[in-house]
């Protein structure tokens, strides 16, 4: 008789990664609309994956095996949303804010978009942070 030989099971951490990161792909899709972002500075904002990579992960998010950099830029960027949702309790007014110049002396008139758009996960980091302090009342 032959053995067949079990797959390994998975551990908890590895299955809650892969649903956190299938959440993450699904919720950046509808932010990505609602920013009015195109495929190209989707790239960009998600750490340059291939294109043919980006498209497999949008149509299968549960099966997309990310990066710890996209990850970490998912998070960035579900965190900019959320505060930006709280500041700005209009959605149409906080989807526009990220396009719009912007004064602070972290922006210098460009606008959250183009600050993120340098391609950086600590660009991401800086709008959040940004975000995050208006949201506590100042820098912490």
């Amino acid at each position: 008789m032959i053995a067949v030989r079990e797959p390994a099971p998975r551990f908890a951490a590895e299955v809650d990664l892969q649903q956190m990161a299938a959440a993450g792909l699904r919720a950046f899709a509808r932010i990505a609309e609602a920013w009015g972002l195109s495929v190209d500075e989707q790239l960009v904002l998600l750490g340059a994956p291939a294109r043919s990579t980006f498209f497999a992960w949008r149509k299968q998010p549960e099966k997309a095996q990310l990066p710890r950099d996209t990850l970490e830029r998912l998070s960035n960027l579900l965190g900019i949303y959320k505060s930006l949702q709280i500041l700005l309790p209009d959605p149409a007014a906080a989807d526009a804010w990220v396009r719009k110049p912007n004064t602070a002396p972290l922006f210098g008139g460009r606008s959250a978009l183009q600050q993120m758009l340098a391609g950086n996960v600590s660009d991401l980091n800086l709008v959040r942070r940004h975000l995050d302090a208006a949201r506590s009342g100042g820098w912490s």
